[in-house]
């Protein structure tokens, strides 16, 4: 039997065009694609969601290989497609199914293809879609009914990637690192300043991608998804991540760090996207846009994907190899360059509700004209990789997520030593409010001491050489922006566990500053600095306390991931 697009109609497409499909219908058209189109379609459950649902993956291949290795192994690009992390944001789950479609359907469009595989998740945050309703997103125009942003844990999974509390996020994972795509367009709605442009875009960071893949992503693809996108009629701008308040006086680039899904490709050197339509626009207008930018984005890792890949290849090597690793970044704010915007004049007015001035952005009165766009970041952070890093035993809880990351670990069958480091946390300042289910340390300084590890039978490698190695580094060494440490996961290390009472120790102190070398000239210099605190016994004592080589408890500030200088003996590990 002849199938027509009539049949195939989405949800979307046969609705008024600001209707959005709902999970169930999701799911049901892309098992029926697969049912049907089973040659070159394969859709199945990779995982479960937190609240019991099922995260499904499709995989798209105009020859049937549906297996990783196997592309891997034939080196065919691979392109992944990410929706519905935000289900309030849902033209990519409707604009995902139209394009599945059109390759069942379309012999052109699936010999276009080629070698390229298309691997896709249809809709992530698969119970924030069923928490459906109209009112969470109050600046949007349309649907009439969408998801929510909070999955079943009220976690927000665009900010979970490298924490991975959610077990959305591992089930990500396991899907991300088994096909290690070349580049992922995850798509997402804005909010922000009032523009002309339908499509803005947040690509991975260029400087922060680094290498011959940031290379490719600044001069060859940029430009040419811009292009593309003029040429089917949605001249996109840049995500308007303003330097001020308005777009007037110019935008920078969005630094992804690994938390959101841009930033976690760039630690697998994979390419990432995420379009950002335009929230009061209307949801035909961004249902078309974003699928443009899916399709501009798709053409061209078919085109140039030996060329992506070849990329990574060489900045994996390079790392590998022992070039150093950026961990945090600053926008340089002496280099721009004009970008053609289109905005709307920008009024302030009295406001009707309080003693202020509002911002209103004019619709009447449309402007184009160059503003500045500041696309440049340097490194303020930097290291040199270990060897490999060893991970007593006892933190279970980070094993767990660098194994959903799939991380090779290997155990320790028998005891050894190792030359290492180990990193002091000599100062921290957490988030006042918790972000995410957890207290961020915003501010931390370290240092770094040479030491002996010693391994304990059971406890964990990771060895370094391989590319698995810039995620091991930006997540396992403390100073990276988004690192376990950063996010709580050793917040016990930074307590001490015994104390003093006062009327005991006031003798001791005093003996200890005669007996300890150089305790009473540290003493001294924060007597100095401090004569505030003199009156406090506590503070006083306290000092001492906490200075004091004979009260030292060696794993307080210590943080428990140690580099490996060398690696271990082959016989010392076996690989998990």
């Amino acid at each position: 039997m002849m199938n027509t697009n009539d049949d195939w109609a989405t949800p979307f497409e046969r609705g008024n065009g600001n209707q959005t499909t709902t999970w169930r219908a999701c799911i049901d058209f892309h098992q029926r694609l697969a049912a049907t189109f089973g040659a070159w379609l394969r859709f199945e459950e990779a995982g479960r969601s937190d609240g019991g649902v099922p995260i499904h993956v499709g995989v798209f291949s105009n020859d049937g290989v549906f297996d990783p290795q196997a592309v891997k192994a034939a080196g065919r690009p691979v392109f992944f497609n990410n929706n519905g992390i935000h289900p309030g944001e849902p033209e990519g789950i409707d604009a995902c199914m139209a394009l599945l479609r059109d390759l069942c359907l379309d012999p052109a469009r699936r010999a276009a293809l080629g070698r390229t595989v298309l691997l896709y998740i249809p809709l992530y945050n698969v119970d924030g879609a069923l928490n459906r309703q109209d009112t969470s997103r109050v600046n949007q125009n349309g649907p009439e009914a969408f998801g929510f942003r909070g999955n079943a844990r009220h976690l927000d999974l665009n900010r979970d990637f490298v924490k991975a509390d959610s077990l959305n996020t591992r089930t990500f994972a396991q899907v991300f690192t088994r096909w290690d795509p070349d580049v992922m367009v995850d798509t997402h709605t804005s909010n922000g300043a009032d523009y002309q442009h339908v499509v803005t875009l947040i690509a991975t960071q260029p400087d922060k991608l680094g290498g011959r893949t940031g290379e490719h992503l600044r001069d060859a693809m940029l430009p040419a998804l811009y292009a593309d996108m003029d040429q089917r009629g949605f001249p996109m701008c840049p995500y308007v991540n303003t330097i001020d308040e308005i777009p007037d006086d110019g935008i920078a680039d969005f630094l992804d760090s690994p938390r959101f899904s841009t930033g976690y490709a760039a630690l697998h050197h994979t390419i990432g996207f995420m379009p950002e339509t335009h929230m009061l626009k209307a949801f035909d207008a961004r249902y078309h846009g974003t699928r443009a930018l899916v399709d501009a984005a798709l053409a061209h890792t078919v085109a140039h994907g030996d060329a992506i890949r070849a990329a990574r290849a060489a900045d994996r090597a390079a790392i590998a190899g022992g070039a150093p690793v950026a961990l945090d970044w600053t926008l340089d704010r002496q280099r721009s360059r004009p970008f053609r915007f289109s905005g709307f004049t920008a009024v302030r007015e009295p406001s009707r509700l309080g003693h202020y001035q509002r911002l209103r952005y004019d619709r009447a009165a449309p402007w184009v004209k160059d503003i500045p766009y500041f696309d440049r970041y340097q490194a303020t952070v930097n290291t040199v990789p270990p060897r490999a890093y060893l991970l007593p035993q006892a933190w279970h809880d980070v094993v767990l997520r660098l194994q959903a990351h799939g991380l090779p670990l290997q155990r320790a069958r028998r005891a050894g030593r190792a030359a290492a480091e180990a990193c002091r946390i000599e100062r921290f300042e957490k988030r006042r409010l918790p972000f995410e289910g957890r207290h961020l340390h915003e501010l931390l300084e370290t240092r770094t001491d040479a030491c002996v590890a010693d391994v304990a039978e059971g406890d964990w490698l990771l060895p370094l050489g391989g590319p698995h190695d810039r995620f091991a580094i930006e997540v396992l060494e403390p100073l990276g922006i988004d690192s376990l440490f950063r996010w709580g996961f050793f917040d016990s290390v930074l307590d001490k566990k015994e104390s003093f009472s006062d009327y005991v120790f006031e003798d001791e102190a005093a003996q200890l500053l005669d007996t300890e070398p150089g305790l009473r000239d540290r003493f001294e210099a924060w007597q100095a600095a401090h004569p505030e605190l003199l009156g406090d016994p506590q503070a006083v004592l306290g000092f001492i306390f906490f200075n004091a080589q004979r009260h030292a408890e060696p794993e307080w500030r210590r943080y428990p991931v140690l580099r490996l200088l060398e690696l271990p003996d082959a016989s010392l590990t076996a690989p998990c």
